[in-house]
């Protein structure tokens, strides 16, 4: 596509770096604090469990789940599903993205409304990231910069959605962390440090998703900025 030339690269060079970093450091980070495990003894699954009945969400069930980190809380059927190795390991790690996701649930039963606005957002950025290159893509071939533009402010959708998303995630884990610390479940300094870490790593995911969204953005405007130097 006629979009993604050297320019493109250049302006996108620190996103794709940033995104890079992040993912080593998601992965190193897991890898360590998955090799470490909790004093309590108790598998991911187990501390889900246990938060579950803590908290009062008696709602809330426990599954496994496919694939590796795919791990997530669905709020339309009211269940935690945790990746096999999340699921059945009783690591650092693993208590640290169960209660992560536990918190995701904790939000869902209060009404949390930075999460309502993301789910209240996903219909808009789905229709909006095939609406948007649409309107785009005819915009600039038609050398129509209204219509382009247009497509710049529908495609702009997943940048907003990337926003609100960053409140939610860490909201998440901040409860994660009160939850494993007054159930009794992370007792140590070391223990603590080992979920801070993860945490904050998968933290660093969702600024690099915003930070990649917004120079994406910035680059298709840049283009249709461009036209109207080239009409003149």
């Amino acid at each position: 596509m006629f979009f993604y030339n050297s320019s493109y690269l250049i302006f996108m060079l620190p996103a794709f770096i940033l995104m890079m970093l992040a993912q080593w450091y998601v992965s190193s980070s897991y890898g360590r604090w998955s090799k470490v495990p909790n004093r309590s003894g108790l598998s991911g699954a187990e501390v889900a469990r246990r938060l579950i009945d803590r908290g009062g969400l008696s709602g809330v069930s426990v599954e496994q789940a496919q694939g590796r980190l795919s791990d997530h809380y669905d709020p339309r059927e009211k269940v935690l599903r945790l990746s096999a190795s999340v699921a059945q390991s009783a690591s650092v790690a693993a208590a640290a993205i169960a209660a992560h996701e536990l918190g995701h649930a904790m939000q869902d039963r209060e009404d949390y409304f930075p999460l309502r606005l993301r789910a209240a957002l996903v219909p808009a950025v789905n229709i909006g990231s095939y609406l948007g290159w649409i309107m785009l893509m005819a915009g600039i071939l038609l050398n129509m910069a209204g219509l382009a533009w247009l497509g710049v402010a529908v495609f702009a959708g997943g940048a907003v959605f990337a926003l609100a998303t960053l409140p939610v995630e860490l909201n998440a884990s901040a409860r994660a962390r009160e939850l494993l610390t007054t159930a009794g479940i992370i007792t140590d300094e070391q223990e603590r440090s080992g979920v801070n870490t993860v945490l904050n790593a998968a933290a660093l995911t969702y600024v690099a998703a915003l930070f990649t969204a917004i120079l994406q953005l910035l680059y298709f405007a840049s283009i249709v900025v461009g036209m109207g130097g080239r009409r003149r």
